[in-house]
């Protein structure tokens, strides 16, 4: 589909030159001979680009883009004015519009420039509906929350999100910490800035010293080139520490000099360089028992803790399960071309009653699980596979209908290893596995563990 172009001039040999060179780049043409019938049509047909001469019988050219810019300010708009105005066509520019054109006309230059403006004007509708599509996806209006637990906790982020308030979020594994997190960004005003996540306990000490603060070439083997840390990269953004809990004595010193003097200095480099971060954390540890035993710093618990917000557990949030499964199931059909006809109440009936231990992740596995496994596009109770929905009797095992060989192995794991509470070594002897096996089962059946 060709873009369109709202061309305004009065002098018919002008207009004519400029409609056929608007129209040889390939621009389907709406032209008017006054600036007040110009308005009109930018109203009536809402073009891509607009081209006026600044001298108009009605109103000028300038008058014509004011109007035009509070109608749709990403529109480009083009100035003609007449060689000796160049300071026309500079103030035009200071205006608000794209660019300016002096007469005589080059109708090269003038295709050259109506094909940038175009061009200008697409990346910027672009960039503005991805900025939605992120909005959509990640601002609190996007998070299930019928139940009052969770309706506090919108209410926290809508009064959070425009301070620069430090907050730590806290919840058990699985609840959506970091859902929390992106969308005290998202509906913030850094929200044009990074956002920017780091898993404290993905790292290593040294490896997670240079992911935060970066380092220089050559400051240790490996480090080839200049790497920018997570705080630089935040920088006029948010930065997200997940499982701040698993930093490492070393590492809580040196964020908490960041956080106090808004400054880091890479690893290797001597440069002091100044960040404008908003800090949110999250964690599923109790901080204040760790800095009882010494292994959190209790100065950078008061840095990173201005504000708490705690995320509820599924199971305190059950009235919102129902509402979750309906996503869950629409983006496993989505993803995997699946197709699901009819979904029973017994279907939601299992997974209302369960009590979720692994919380929000859990329940979006389960549920997928349930579409890619269903072969009649129906689902139903016997569709969930729920962990400890197998029972070992004396001489007897009972199996549910419908479960396969995967699902019931994922049910045997989870229930050996809860009532090992979690130990992988003991459970390993049990089942006559290596350790390393039931690690790998584990991430395999994203046990909670």
């Amino acid at each position: 589909m060709k873009p369109t172009i709202l061309i305004i001039e009065d002098d018919p040999d002008n207009a004519r030159s400029v409609n056929e060179a608007a129209a040889d780049a390939d621009f389907d043409v709406i032209a008017a001979a006054t600036g007040l019938a110009g308005v009109a049509l930018f109203h009536e047909h809402s073009p891509d680009l607009v081209l006026s001469d600044l001298v108009l019988p009605d109103i000028d050219g300038l008058e014509v883009l004011k109007r035009l810019r509070a109608v749709d300010a990403e529109v480009p708009v083009i100035i003609m004015t007449a060689y000796g105005s160049v300071e026309s066509g500079v103030r035009a520019m200071r205006d608000g519009a794209y660019d300016y054109i002096t007469k005589p006309l080059d109708l090269d230059d003038i295709q050259s420039k109506l094909r940038r403006a175009h061009e200008t004007s697409r990346l910027r509708r672009r960039v503005g509906e991805l900025s939605q599509s992120v909005r959509e996806r990640f601002s609190s209006t996007a998070i299930i929350a019928e139940s009052p637990p969770m309706q506090t906790v919108i209410a926290q982020i809508a009064a959070l999100a425009d301070t620069m308030a430090t907050v730590l979020v806290t919840g058990e594994s699985g609840t959506g910490k970091e859902l929390v997190a992106r969308a005290l960004h998202t509906d913030s005003k850094r929200a044009q800035g990074p956002f920017i996540a780091v898993n404290c306990g993905a790292f290593v000490e040294s490896l997670l010293e240079s992911e935060l603060f970066g380092h220089e070439k050559g400051a240790f083997t490996g480090a080839s080139s200049l790497h920018k840390g997570a705080f630089e990269r935040a920088d006029g953004g948010t930065l997200f520490l997940d499982e701040i809990g698993d930093a490492p004595l070393p590492v809580q010193v040196k964020l908490l000099r960041a956080l106090e003097e808004r400054e880091i200095r890479r690893v290797g480099g001597r440069e002091v360089i100044r960040v404008n971060v908003r800090l949110v954390s999250a964690t599923n540890k109790n901080l204040d028992a760790m800095v009882a035993g010494g292994t959190f710093r209790e100065d950078l618990l008061y840095r990173i803790n201005v504000v708490t917000l705690r995320v509820p557990p599924l199971r305190g949030r059950k009235e919102d399960i129902r509402k979750m499964t309906d996503r869950f199931i629409a983006k496993a059909c989505m993803e995997n071309e699946k197709t699901i006809t009819a979904v029973q109440p017994s279907f939601y009936a299992m997974l209302e009653n369960y009590d979720w231990p692994g919380n929000v992740r859990q329940l979006r596995n389960i549920v997928e699980s349930a579409v890619l496994l269903s072969a009649d596009g129906v689902l139903s109770a016997s569709s969930v596979a729920l962990p400890g929905s197998v029972r070992a009797r004396a001489g007897d095992l009972s199996v549910p209908d419908g479960m396969t060989l995967e699902q019931i192995e994922c049910a045997v794991l989870d229930v050996r290893l809860r009532q090992n509470n979690g130990n992988r070594t003991m459970t390993a002897d049990q089942l006559g596995l290596s350790r390393r096996t039931i690690q790998r089962k584990i991430k395999e059946h994203h046990l909670p563990f």
